[in-house]
């Protein structure tokens, strides 16, 4: 609601405030309200009172439309939401909504309008402590922070269509997260892997991840495109994710994942002959060949899943013995050969496609022991004792 001061001549003069209320039908309209003071020597006070009338309307104020249950407005915003994001986001969303938020919020029959920030606290903080509905363990930082997601998005849309006020879950404050000790491998446990799995089906995928250290996603989402031979480039521009099924997107992570880096001769030529080879399987499967873009994938054409790579690699480690890692710590093994070999953090951020220096630095700033050592060299010698 809004709010000015005007007047009327009644007899000497009166001061009213005239308020634009919000209606059900979406229009607003002016109410003329007098404040009984007449206009010489009292303005003022009679902005004084519309200032007061205005908060205490801010602070009682819940439109008609407020009354619906929460857990049945996160429906209305997931409907809404599947016009502006991808298929993946929009499931993450769903997901999210079903499993922790609607059956919370309907099982107390939460009106929208009664939404407020202490009890999206007291909310996340139960969450915290016992997880699931009916369910005993703690929910995860990770996941809290994907429930302040649904949470936030669908109360900033209520506050868009003029339901609230402001949005509750502002101030919202989730657990620290536990800093987790990275796992990679040093070199000579990514050659004993390579070797290992040189006759493998996903040798090409371990040969350029140990490399470029590729997410999984941008690893998949390679095309031929992303090659130009010419120039002896790779490009980082497509993500093919796992979510319900497969699902490719025409975009990276973000900005800075979108990233170029230099053929190596070795990956050009295993390139080269996986596009001869990819030739050769499509003309022997004929019209049962599948047909897309991407580099890695099944002799008939369909895409190797993300899925597949991740269970593929670890049975590889446990059939060659070799330590188990995931199949993203080949990433953070590819930045530990960097540092390594002295390069710094902001060299491995580019490399990685991170958004900002300050991820890098939290994940594998311990690791630069080299630069460290060196520091710790030249402190000694100028502050040696003779």
């Amino acid at each position: 609601m809004t709010g000015t001061l005007q007047t009327k001549k009644l007899k000497d003069g009166e001061y009213f405030y005239v308020v634009l209320y919000l209606y059900e039908n979406g229009k607003r309209r002016p109410k003329w309200i007098p404040t009984g003071l007449p206009i010489k020597g009292n303005k003022k006070r009679a902005e004084q009172m519309l200032r007061d009338i205005l908060r205490e309307h801010e602070q009682r104020f819940v439109s008609p439309e407020s009354h619906v249950l929460y857990s049945d407005w996160v429906g209305v915003w997931l409907r809404e939401a599947k016009k502006r994001v991808d298929g993946v986001t929009l499931a993450n969303y769903k997901s999210t909504a079903e499993l922790y938020v609607i059956p919370y919020f309907k099982s107390r029959g939460t009106q929208l309008g009664e939404i407020t920030r202490p009890m999206l606290q007291t909310y996340v903080d139960e969450m915290h402590a016992s997880g699931r509905i009916k369910k005993p363990g703690g929910l995860s930082p990770t996941t809290l922070g994907h429930i302040r997601n649904v949470l936030s998005q669908s109360l900033k849309t209520a506050v868009r269509n003029n339901l609230l006020l402001t949005n509750p879950c502002e101030g919202i404050i989730l657990p620290q997260k536990e800093r987790r000790d990275i796992t990679f491998y040093t070199a000579d446990q990514l050659n004993a892997l390579l070797r290992a799995a040189k006759d493998d089906t996903i040798y090409p995928l371990l040969r350029v991840v140990t490399v470029y250290g590729l997410r999984r996603s941008e690893l998949l989402g390679l095309r031929w495109d992303s090659v130009d031979f010419g120039s002896n480039m790779l490009s980082i521009k497509y993500t093919v994710v796992q979510y319900n099924g497969l699902y490719e997107k025409a975009k990276t992570k973000n900005i800075s994942s979108r990233r170029s880096f230099p053929l190596l001769p070795d990956i050009r030529e295993m390139l080269l002959e996986m596009q001869k080879q990819e030739q050769e399987y499509r003309r022997l499967f004929g019209g049962e060949y599948q047909d897309n873009p991407y580099i890695f994938k099944w002799p008939n054409g369909a895409p190797f899943s993300p899925d597949y790579v991740s269970h593929r690699f670890l049975k590889l480690l446990k059939q060659n013995d070799l330590p188990r890692i995931r199949f993203h710590d080949l990433r953070h093994s590819c930045a530990s050969l960097l540092i390594a070999q002295g390069f710094g953090l902001k060299d491995v951020q580019e490399w990685l496609g991170h958004a900002d220096i300050t991820m890098t630095a939290n994940v594998y700033a311990h690791l630069d022991m080299k630069r460290k050592q060196s520091i710790a060299d030249s402190l000694a010698g100028s502050l040696s004792i003779a």
